[in-house]
């Protein structure tokens, strides 16, 4: 049997399966929740590191205060190579925000309309998506169209696709979840025809657009479509608890330092991201922070007001019954009551 063969029937095997209760908190979570808070951020990744982490990277951004960078763990276990607070990291659904951004330049733009339907701008998903005359962008945009996730087929993460297309072509001729607008379910089906949508009206890659509105704006310059864009070696190794190999090479979305989303997520929540009625046209479609999870990288971005700072959270480790999804949202949390502690003093 070769190599390539036995990933895929490990992948099979431990990558998939029904998920448990996010209610159900394991042992390893509880020992992370009640053990005393450290005295500093250092502190607290290297605790995550002892907690179950193969490694973390943390960015803070706190007004008028130089960016802070934190690092504990693994940059690549194998070759042991320590955490570096500036690799590069797969950010799954964070890539969300720069879509939601670029669907309100378009808008704003009147390259888009928020009430048009799916078969307005896509015509011959006519009767291959129920209820597809009936959703609009914005429906698509706040996951309230009904339409299935794709990777909640079967097995999917055992064996994930290379294109939109056959992404697609795995939810095409399934029901409807719910009625357009009548319920809130997280579909990754959404964006991606959104992305879908974008190319259309644009008549160019839409991740092109993301780099000339978005990225460029911005002087982000560590911030790519795919693993294909990069020096692998820059790029942080990802694990997934039970699988032997390093899941680095998958070419699953979105890549960027934490640096870059940070950046990112504070012109998105002070609005220097946005023009004219860009920021309005924004705040009535979709959120200013998210968390991302793609095998082997889980991560963490949002903006406290009340502390005025961005705290980007990534780690390189995951699990079947997200356990370790439960275990990040502790060790995010204890950063931040560090970070609000220190304020004070």
């Amino acid at each position: 049997m070769t190599k390539k063969k036995t990933k895929r029937i490990l992948k099979i095997v431990l990558l998939t399966g029904t998920l448990i209760s996010l209610f159900f908190v394991p042992w390893i979570v509880v020992k992370a929740w009640i053990l005393p808070l450290p005295e500093t951020i250092q502190e607290q990744a290297n605790e995550a590191v002892d907690n179950g982490f193969d490694g973390i990277i943390i960015y803070v951004d706190k007004a008028n205060k130089p960016p802070e960078f934190y690092a504990a763990g693994w940059h690549d276990k194998k070759n042991k190579i320590p955490a570096n607070p500036h690799a590069l990291f797969k950010i799954g659904s964070i890539n969300k925000l720069y879509i939601a951004v670029s669907i309100a330049k378009l808008v704003n733009g009147g390259q888009l309309s928020l009430d048009k339907t799916l078969t307005d701008y896509l015509p011959k998903l006519s009767g291959r998506i129920e209820n597809a005359d009936k959703i609009t962008i914005k429906m698509m945009v706040q996951h309230r169209s009904g339409i299935p996730n794709y990777t909640d087929t079967k097995n999917y993460w055992a064996d994930p696709k290379d294109s939109n297309k056959e992404n697609l072509e795995l939810i095409l001729d399934l029901p409807a979840n719910f009625e357009p607008d009548k319920d809130y379910e997280y579909s990754n089906t959404n964006y991606l025809l959104l992305s879908e949508i974008m190319d259309t009206v644009l008549g160019y890659p839409h991740f092109k657009f993301i780099q000339e509105e978005i990225l460029n704006r911005l002087h982000l310059k560590n911030t790519f479509q795919s693993i294909k864009d990069v020096n692998i070696d820059d790029v942080m190794s990802g694990y997934h608890i039970g699988y032997p190999f390093d899941l680095k090479t998958d070419d699953i979305g979105m890549l960027a330092t934490a640096e870059d989303v940070g950046i990112f997520l504070r012109a998105l929540n002070n609005g220097n991201l946005f023009d004219g009625d860009e920021k309005k046209i924004y705040s009535s479609i979709y959120e200013y922070e998210h968390k991302g999870w793609v095998p082997g990288y889980q991560s963490i971005a949002k903006y406290h007001k009340d502390i005025d700072a961005v705290v980007v959270q990534f780690t390189n480790t995951t699990d079947r019954k997200l356990y370790y999804w439960n275990l990040a949202d502790v060790e995010y949390g204890r950063i931040i009551k560090i970070i609000r502690k220190t304020s004070q003093n």
